[in-house]
């Protein structure tokens, strides 16, 4: 077992098959070494995450939802890797997509549940840039949408 995996295995994580797209794209394209991959919903066995942030739903419960995010992330690149974590070098960056009323500010909050995710599997290799975004609604009323790009080798 690499040491990805038994950082994950310490840190309680237990990565879930892929989800296939719901839609008419790839689910991550490696383009010579950088990984991009499509955005992630929070979905987590069969429950899926619902709410929009700013109108009933904590900022806590939509930084655990980025955190589910970014778990199916990883789960993409491991497939992208063909089961082998030890190929990433580096998270390079993370966009999060929060569904929030026009009130709401505090977006980049909800995807630090994504990015200390990855800074705490990968160390410092997990440190990226990054944009969060507010918008108006998410596919399926899914409060927070992931997505990452990542050099390995």
């Amino acid at each position: 077992m690499g040491n990805i995996e038994k950082r994950l295995g310490e840190l309680g994580v237990q990565l879930p098959e892929p989800k296939a797209p719901v839609g008419s794209y790839l689910p991550f394209v490696n383009d010579d070494g950088v990984l991009y991959v499509s955005g992630q919903l929070p979905i987590a066995g069969e429950t899926m995450s619902k709410g929009k942030l700013g109108s009933g739903l904590s900022e806590e419960e939509g930084k655990d939802a980025a955190r589910i995010c970014a778990i199916n992330i990883l789960s993409q690149v491991r497939a992208a890797c063909a089961g082998d974590l030890q190929r990433v070098e580096r998270v390079l960056k993370v966009t999060g997509f929060v569904n929030s009323t026009p009130d709401f500010e505090n977006h980049p909050a909800v995807v630090n549940g994504a990015s200390e995710f990855f800074a705490e599997t990968f160390g410092d290799q997990g440190r990226h840039s990054r944009s969060a975004v507010g918008v108006a609604s998410l596919p399926f009323g899914v409060p927070v949408e992931v997505e990452a790009i990542f050099k390995i080798r």
